[in-house]
């Protein structure tokens, strides 16, 4: 630190820090991006610069000693130059996303801004005129800037904007959201209980669900409680930051935990007996100065005054919801934001949330027991309840209940939720344990036929010796989670199988459904045809009938009057022969055809030779007229 002070010149912690983040902490490169360089060389090895233990360079001949010199500047150079090494140009990756498309550049740290626009109108067919390079970290940025003033990182991450380019219709909505997704928006949470700021960075693709969920862990403040002010009213937490209308690049919030009815508490007792471990009861406990807290603050005493601090959880509270709210509310005020995430409901409700989901999201319950009567809460709770790894474990792994028993009226209430749920053993266990032997956590496995207390962990216990019993109830836990997922997997497979099995059937049955009504559809048909053919015959032999009564009587082949005698040949070879009077209309020969089965308008009547159609002819003509007569030999030929 030293070195790099007295080469850099710079004396503000916090600008050193941030130029280190800027460099992904490499103190090389960030060295390199403030000291003047001359020649190409940099002065100070890296041996030197992160300490003895690193790989030493190369010996070389001592120089002669450098001029003495009160500036800073010229510490460097004082070096022996057997530290002096050759720089290499530092190179800067650089992640460039335009619409659909996305360009890797790698370019010399000593290049300007315009070079790789350069690249980028090579490569993505766009005018330097009209691109604008977006994503700098310190804003809008000139082409003529070197990239080394801008102290990047190794890796950086840009986008190209063209407003003068209007893109496809089939491209230009997409892109603008995809460039937005890829932007950064910086989020100011303003915590109002905490009244402190926090700067969080997330891309536009992240959800408002998971900016909630960052937030709560953050602030301690499950998201179900979160409050929020500022967020867009059409947002809802599916949506993405870059879709949801919050401002860019810079948008504020805030947010506070949801306020519960209003409880009364208990006025404090002002001087208030402080219950005293005696000699005999000290052995079973730790040395609180090995928790690095104060005796007075271990024993329950204010700093300052003594007094006793307002209880968490009042006394006969009909809710229990409230209660708890209390609780949680009373519980950060004493021990801050970082603890447990305490479930905010029934111990019912606690274990359905834990047991009776589906057997891989289910969880151990821990009920944590508080009682401001024992000696041993205040460090349980700052010291272990509130320790770091204990928080993460039990938030993994646990759903945590917690309920104050400092007064009777809670512990029997407590009893008998326990003897409700847990059975009487549970509730006979609790009695058993003195007031010094509080705080308790209570691990509980849910089983298929009753739940059951793994551990009873008190509070005279360490950090490390309260994570191995919490791990090794999760280690019991596991075990009977994979027999629980084995078997309802093979149950679910069992199921799947018989619905599998009955879809088959009900479809199997479907289709016999379908194919007997077509069935019946098809007969109702064929007896529908029938019927018209039956009707339309009876219609047509009603007609033959009619016109074969109406026929005039066939003369005697000796008469008065002239006699054609024709014969007419059907369709299926055979003859029709008969006289008719050479006055006999043609009309009453197309009747007698007709009447034989041949109506003229299916039929035609022709001549053999010349080939003569009779059916085109006046029907009012007689057969003389016709040229029918004395005899003439005619055939029927189906019309077309």
């Amino acid at each position: 630190m030293l070195l790099s002070k007295a080469c850099t010149g710079i004396d503000d912690i916090a600008e050193a820090i941030t130029l280190l983040e800027l460099n992904n902490w490499d103190l090389v490169a960030a060295i390199n991006g403030v000291i003047p360089q001359e020649n190409g060389i940099f002065v100070a090895s890296q041996a030197n610069i992160y300490g003895p233990h690193s790989q030493a360079a190369p010996a070389a001949p001592p120089a002669a000693p450098a001029a003495s010199s009160s500036s800073s500047s010229a510490f460097c150079p004082a070096l022996p130059s057997r530290h002096i090494v050759e720089r290499q140009p530092r190179m800067l990756n650089f992640r460039v996303e335009y619409r659909q498309r996305t360009v890797e550049v790698v370019i010399e740290e000593g290049s300007v801004v315009g070079e790789i626009k350069q690249i980028l109108e090579t490569e993505l067919q766009v005018p330097v005129s009209k691109m604008q390079l977006k994503g700098w970290k310190s804003g809008d940025v000139s082409d003529s800037i070197v990239l080394q003033s801008l102290h990047l990182p190794k890796n950086n991450s840009l986008y190209v904007l063209t407003p003068d380019i209007t893109p496809t219709a089939s491209t230009s909505q997409n892109s603008v959201l995809q460039e937005s997704l890829n932007q950064n928006f910086l989020l100011v949470i303003s915590h109002r209980e905490a009244q402190r700021d926090y700067n969080l960075n997330f891309p536009g693709s992240r959800t408002i669900q998971e900016v909630k969920r960052n937030v709560s862990d953050l602030t301690n403040i499950p998201v179900r409680h979160q409050q929020w002010e500022g967020w867009p009213a059409s947002a809802s937490d599916s949506m993405t930051l870059a879709a949801s209308g919050i401002s860019y690049p810079c948008h504020h919030l805030g947010v506070c935990r949801r306020s519960s009815p209003a409880n009364t508490q208990e006025p404090t007792e002002e001087c208030a007996d402080v219950h005293m471990v005696s000699d005999s009861e000290g052995d079973d406990f730790e040395d609180a100065s090995e928790f690095g807290v104060d005796e007075s603050e271990m024993f329950g005493m204010g700093t300052s005054t003594g007094c006793r601090k307002a209880p968490l959880m009042p006394e006969n509270t009909e809710n229990e919801v409230d209660a708890l709210l209390h609780f949680t509310a009373e519980f950060t005020t004493r021990y801050g934001e970082c603890h447990p995430v305490f479930f905010i409901g029934t111990l019912e409700a606690a274990s359905q949330e834990a047991f009776y989901g589906k057997a891989r999201d289910r969880k151990l319950l821990a009920i944590y027991l508080h009682n401001d009567e024992s000696v041993l809460g205040n460090v349980f709770c700052s010291q272990m309840m509130c320790a770091d790894s204990i928080v993460s474990y039990l938030s993994q792994n646990f759903i945590t209940w917690a309920w104050d028993v400092t007064k009777e009226a809670n512990k029997a209430r407590l009893l008998t939720m326990c003897t409700r749920h847990f059975g009487s053993v549970v509730a006979q266990t609790i009695r058993t344990y003195k007031t010094d032997q509080f705080p308790l956590l209570l691990i509980v496995m849910g089983k298929r036929t009753s739940n059951e207390v793994l551990n009873v962990i008190q509070g005279n216990t360490t950090v490390d010796e309260l994570m191995m019993r919490l791990m090794g109830a999760m280690e019991i836990f596991t075990a009977q989670q994979q027999e629980d997922i084995k078997d309802e997997d093979e149950r679910e497979a069992r199921e799947m199988v018989k619905r599998e099995q009955d879809e088959a059937y009900q479809l199997s049955l479907e289709a016999d459904r379908k194919k007997r009504e077509a069935q019946e559809r098809e007969q109702a048909e064929q007896l529908r045809l029938q019927q018209i053919q039956k009707e339309a015959d009876d219609e047509k032999e009603a007609i033959r009938l009619s016109l074969e009564h109406a026929l005039p009587p066939e003369p005697a082949e000796e008469g008065g009057e002239p006699i054609s005698k024709l014969r007419i040949r059907t369709p299926s070879g055979e003859f029709l022969v008969r006289r008719f009077l050479g006055s006999t209309k043609l009309q009453v020969l197309f009747d007698f055809v007709a009447s034989k089965g041949y109506p003229w308008e299916d039929f035609k009547l022709l001549t053999t030779f010349p080939r003569r159609n009779i059916t085109q002819l006046d029907p009012a003509s007689s057969l003389l007229e016709a040229k029918l007569f004395p005899q003439e030999t005619l055939f029927l030929e189906a019309k077309e």
